[in-house]
């Protein structure tokens, strides 16, 4: 493939209009980078406004809730470590701190696979803006236990049986994580996770308790994120184990006619991908070995449009099969 073709294609999409917002992209094709291109903008730090940023390789970018599909990651390498629960353990056992909420048998039903693939049937709502408390993800930082938060909301599905989009699902993995390894998320993401891929620049947004804001705050560089998706392309690299890698991207639950859920990963014909608030994307196609990585700025817009008209209108036509 010319690489120029792919530099010529989004320069005109650019010149049109065409990816409002677009802050960077970086594509690798059959190993090897064909396309890095890096714009500006305005930016913000989850609800903090940055400014106008001009975006280089070394610009950390919120990825949003691709943190999600990373905790995904996260949760079975410390599954290989031996020090989270199996998917089909109930979920309250591990949080015996809550024992009036075990006592529900119901929710006593609960495993950890229904978090994984955010099955739980609980209460949650993150259709509202995420500077509204009414948007549970937000409500959930601000209530004194986050946890508890999550886990006490009501039960309004048998569980396993709907997905419901639900940031919650994130934080109780990524506090099982943490309980298990007695490190701090992003403490054992760097260890386990990013520094054997060579990611050395990151960072993970806290709440005002200092705790890691699982679903949401972690932000990386494009190349970061090209980093993780060549690690989903080439089978986990023995950094995540092969066998998780393929149960965490197995179809488990229907999103909508041409998608899946796994266990925090999305799927579809020829393609699996983590996607984030405002367009942020990883997309890999193994078919085509290809890698992916969108950053932009359309944060809370109904109409998040840019990142796939980056990979439907730019780069997928421009490939060679």
């Amino acid at each position: 493939m010319d690489s120029r073709t792919l530099t010529d294609r989004l320069a005109r999409a650019v010149e049109q209009d065409r990816v409002p917002g677009l802050h960077a992209v970086v594509v690798a094709h059959r190993g090897e980078v064909v396309l890095e291109h890096y714009g500006e903008g305005e930016d913000f730090r989850l609800g903090e406004p940055l400014g106008h940023v001009r975006f280089t390789p070394d610009t950390l970018h919120d990825v949003r809730s691709v943190s999600k599909s990373v905790v995904g990651l996260l949760y079975g390498v410390a599954l290989a470590d031996g020090h989270v629960p199996e998917p089909r353990e109930p979920l309250l056992r591990h949080f015996p701190e809550y024992p009036d909420l075990a006592e529900d048998p119901r929710r006593a039903a609960l495993t950890v696979e229904h978090a994984l693939t955010m099955t739980l049937g609980l209460e949650w709502d993150e259709n509202v803006p995420y500077t509204s408390p009414a948007n549970d993800e937000l409500a959930m930082e601000l209530a004194p236990d986050r946890y508890r938060y999550v886990l006490e909301r009501p039960i309004v599905d048998e569980p396993g049986v709907r997905r419901s989009y639900c940031g919650g699902a994130t934080a109780l993995l990524a506090r099982l994580i943490e309980k298990g390894t007695g490190s701090a998320l992003a403490d054992y993401a760097r260890d386990r996770l990013f520094e054997p891929l060579g990611i050395t620049r990151f960072a993970w947004t806290t709440g005002t308790d200092g705790t890691a804001i699982a679903a949401a705050g972690l932000r990386l560089t494009p190349r970061g994120l090209l980093a993780i998706g060549g690690l989903v392309l080439d089978g986990g690299r023995d950094v995540v184990p092969a066998s998780w890698l393929a149960a965490a991207l197995r179809p488990r639950v229907r999103r909508d006619e041409n998608s899946s859920y796994g266990y925090h990963w999305y799927t579809g014909e020829g393609w699996v991908g983590a996607f984030g608030n405002g367009g942020q994307r990883i997309h890999v196609a193994p078919p085509l070995d290809l890698v992916v990585a969108i950053t932009a700025g359309e944060y809370d817009h109904p109409d998040q449009r840019t990142a796939r008209a980056v990979l439907d209108e730019v780069i997928l036509p421009g490939i060679e099969r």
